[in-house]
């Protein structure tokens, strides 16, 4: 006796399934690419007069609190 279900019939959902992972896949990348497309457009924006960041904003600081975290991280 046959069986109702055909073996074709589960491949549509992952097709779909694989479909939209590769969408996601392609969205993040041009929203990568953007991204770094903005960061350059404001890399020239400073360069011709935008407003400039403070010479005191630095990014990381290693700090006393920073320096006791990652004591307490060595194993």
């Amino acid at each position: 006796m046959k069986s109702a279900k055909s073996p074709a019939a589960p491949a549509v959902p992952r097709r779909g399934l694989l479909i939209g992972a590769g969408i996601a896949g392609a969205a993040a990348l041009v929203a990568s690419k953007l991204a770094g497309v903005n960061a350059a457009a404001a890399d020239t924006a400073g360069a011709t007069g935008g407003a400039a960041k403070p010479q005191g904003a630095a990014g990381y600081r290693l700090t006393a609190h920073v320096q006791r975290y990652y004591q307490t991280t060595k194993v």
